[in-house]
C-alpha cells in the first residue's frame, strides 16, 4: 500500500499578483508527483482552499488535477479544514465531491445525542478510512466530546484518521498558544492518523495510537513560515514509513540585520554589502531588521532603493519585516509595567458589577474582563489579512464569552 498525505494546501492564500497562483502550482506539482510515483490514493487533511469559495482561476486548475487524478483511477479522501468550512454548510467542497472528484470522509450520523462515523474503504487497497473535520477556532472540539469511539477501535484492518486539529501533546512549544485538542479525544489503534492545521512537519508513533504525522502546508503561506520552512511538501507513505517530499516553488534567500546601534545610512549599507557580487533568479528576498537605531527613524530606511537593487538582481520578490526596529527616542520612554497592571486592575475592580450577569460572581467577572483585554490587545500576525485577523479575533471573544457565561 502506497497513499500520499497532503494538508493545508491553502489555494488562493496569497493576495500578492506575484504569488498568487504559488499555492495552485504547489498543488499541481503535488499530484504530478503523486502520480509519478504511483501511489494508490492521496489524502488531504482538511483546508485544501483558504476559503470556501476560492477564487475561479484557482479552482479550475485544482478541478483540471482532480479530474487527471481521477481518470487514473487514484481517489482522494478529504477532510474540510478550518479555511474551507462554512458555517452554513454548503462549501465548494460539496460540489466537487458531487462531480465525483473526491470523497468527503467526515461522515456518520447522530445517535441519542453521539456522533457516529462510518468508515470509507479503499475500494484498490482495502484501506478504511475516516475522519474529522477542522472548525475556526477549534469548535470542532465539541464534536470530538461527542464522538463514540468503541466501534472506530474495534473496527479490523488497516485504519486511517483523517483530521484537522492541533494536538496538546504534539505541538511544538512555539505553537503552545494555538488551540488545540488533547491526544485522548482521538480513537485508538488506527495505524496512521492524518494530520492537518498545524504548519509544522513532524511523525511520531504513539503508544496505543499510531503513527501520527503532520506533512506541514503545501507551500508557506506568511513571510514567517517563508522564512522558516523555505519550502513546503507533503508525506508520501509505503509499508508504514512517512517520507517528506519537498515542493520547491522558489528559492529563498533570507537577510537579518541586527540595528542595534546603527543608523538608517548604515542599515542599508549593510543590506548592500551582503547582496553585492549575486544574483537572486527564481528566488524570494526576506529581509528582518530589528533592534533600536542609533538615530533616525524605522521610516528613513530607504526601502525602495533596497527593493530596486534586488529587482534589478532578478529578485522573484522581495519582502520585509521591520516592525521590531525602533527609533532611540522611543526606547527613551520607559513605562513600568507593574503600574500598568495595577492600574488596570483597580479600573476594573471599580468598575465591576455594573452590568449584571446571572450566575457571575465579581471574581469571575474580574477574569472575564482582563481575558477579554488580553484577546482585544493582541497584535496581527505577519502575513495575516485584515479580514482573518479580526476573524480571528472575533472568534477568540466567542470562545471566552462562551465558557465563561
Amino acid at each position: 500500500m502506497k497513499f500520499a498525505h497532503l494538508a493545508d494546501c491553502h489555494i488562493g492564500s496569497w493576495r500578492d499578483p506575484k504569488l498568487r497562483d504559488t499555492s495552485t502550482l504547489a498543488f499541481s506539482k503535488a499530484v504530478d508527483k503523486c502520480i509519478r510515483e504511483k501511489v494508490d490514493f492521496i489524502l488531504i487533511a482538511g483546508d485544501l482552499f483558504n476559503t470556501s469559495f476560492p477564487r475561479l482561476d484557482n479552482l479550475k486548475t485544482v478541478v483540471m488535477k482532480l479530474k487527471q487524478l481521477k481518470d487514473l483511477n487514484i481517489p482522494v479522501y478529504i477532510v474540510p479544514g478550518s479555511h474551507d468550512y462554512s458555517p452554513s454548510g454548503k462549501t465548494i467542497l460539496d460540489v466537487l465531491e458531487e462531480a465525483g472528484l473526491f470523497v468527503n470522509v467526515f461522515k456518520g450520523n447522530v445517535e441519542d445525542g453521539k456522533l457516529k462515523l462510518n468508515f470509507t474503504i479503499d475500494k484498490k487497497t482495502g484501506a478504511k478510512i475516516t475522519g474529522m473535520l477542522g472548525k475556526r477556532g477549534a469548535l470542532e472540539k465539541t464534536y470530538y466530546e461527542k464522538l463514540i469511539l468503541d466501534n472506530l477501535e474495534k473496527e479490523n484492518g488497516y485504519k486511517i484518521f483523517l483530521f484537522h486539529s492541533g494536538i496538546d501533546e504534539l505541538k511544538p512549544k512555539e505553537m503552545e498558544n494555538i488551540i488545540s485538542q488533547p491526544l485522548s479525544l482521538l480513537p485508538k489503534g488506527f495505524d496512521y492518523y492524518a494530520g492537518g492545521h498545524v504548519h509544522i512537519v513532524d511523525d511520531k508513533q504513539v503508544e496505543g495510537y499510531g503513527k501520527i504525522a503532520y506533512p506541514g502546508p503545501l507551500f508557506p503561506n506568511s513571510f514567517a513560515e517563508l522564512e522558516k520552512l523555505e519550502r513546503g511538501g507533503f508525506f508520501i507513505v509505503e509499508d508504514g514509513n512517512a517520507k517528506w517530499e519537498p515542493i520547491q516553488i522558489y528559492n529563498v534567500e533570507k537577510i537579518q540585520i541586527d540595528c542595534n546601534h546603527l543608523t538608517p545610512d548604515e542599515i542599508r549599507n549593510q543590506i548592500f554589502e551582503r547582496i553585492k557580487n549575486k544574483e537572486f533568479n527564481n528566488t524570494v528576498v526576506l529581509i528582518r531588521l530589528h533592534g533600536t537605531l542609533a538615530n533616525g527613524k524605522p521610516s528613513d530606511i530607504d526601502f525602495k532603493e533596497i527593493f530596486t537593487a534586488l529587482y534589478d538582481k532578478s529578485a522573484y520578490f522581495v519582502m520585509k519585516s521591520s516592525h521590531a526596529v525602533i527609533s532611540k527616542e522611543f526606547e527613551e520612554i520607559k513605562t513600568d509595567a507593574r503600574n500598568v497592571e495595577d492600574i488596570e486592575s483597580f479600573l476594573i475592580k471599580e468598575h465591576l458589577g455594573q452590568i449584571k450577569f446571572e450566575n457571575l460572581s465579581l471574581e469571575k467577572e474580574e477574569e472575564l474582563i482582563k481575558n477579554l483585554m488580553k484577546i482585544l490587545s493582541t497584535e496581527k500576525q505577519e502575513g495575516e489579512t485584515v479580514p482573518d485577523f479580526e476573524r480571528r479575533i472575533r472568534e477568540e471573544v466567542s470562545r471566552i464569552l462562551e465558557m465563561e457565561l
